[in-house]
């Protein structure tokens, strides 16, 4: 199977809407995560070499290696969530959306220092890219919920949920004070 990683977005987009058993809900996850990282490298891409943010180079040089990894994890998360859906595989059904859920949350946390630190002229694109982890961040944990009800292990399954919760509020503080320090920004 050639994956989606290699393939087009008109093929992926063309197979999620159609009457397939995968792509699905998780696989749109973990893309939807990848374009928030994505778009956090474009901001400091922008960002990096300008004059006006010299002094942050250390701090953008080290967070475009967070989020370019992030960014190609999630992106490979796309094949193996179709992968593992088609695997039938409950364990590996479950591991992929909460990879892509804990992935997500580590990308969103690179969004408040850089409003402070990255190209003020691309300071939307950093509330774009904390909506979009959010988004993924909820969707996967959809596709971590439908999955647990499956699970036999009820003590791993309310670990599980236990963890997520704790992120899913830390997520949410998150992407609210990046919107709002945003929001400030753009409406000056």
């Amino acid at each position: 199977m050639i994956g989606y990683r290699l393939n087009n977005l008109k093929k992926y987009l063309d197979d999620l809407a159609a009457k397939l058993p995968a792509p699905g809900g998780g696989s749109a996850a973990a893309l939807t995560g990848s374009l928030g990282a994505s778009l956090i490298s474009m901001v400091i891409n922008f960002s990096i070499g300008k004059p006006r943010y010299a002094r942050y180079e250390k701090f953008l040089n080290a967070t475009l290696k967070k989020s370019e990894k992030l960014r190609k994890r999630l992106l490979d998360l796309v094949d193996l969530d179709v992968r593992a859906y088609k695997s039938k595989d409950l364990k590996e059904s479950l591991a992929i959306p909460l990879e892509v859920a804990r992935l997500c949350l580590e990308g969103i946390k690179l969004c408040p220092e850089l409003i402070k630190k990255g190209n003020i002229n691309l300071i939307s694109d950093v509330g774009v890219a904390a909506v979009f982890l959010e988004a993924a961040f909820t969707s996967a944990v959809f596709n971590v919920d439908i999955n647990l009800k499956y699970l036999k292990d009820k003590k791993l399954s309310k670990t599980l949920r236990e963890e997520l919760n704790k992120k899913e509020r830390l997520i949410k503080k998150i992407r609210l004070q990046t919107e709002e320090k945003v929001n400030e920004i753009i409406r000056r």
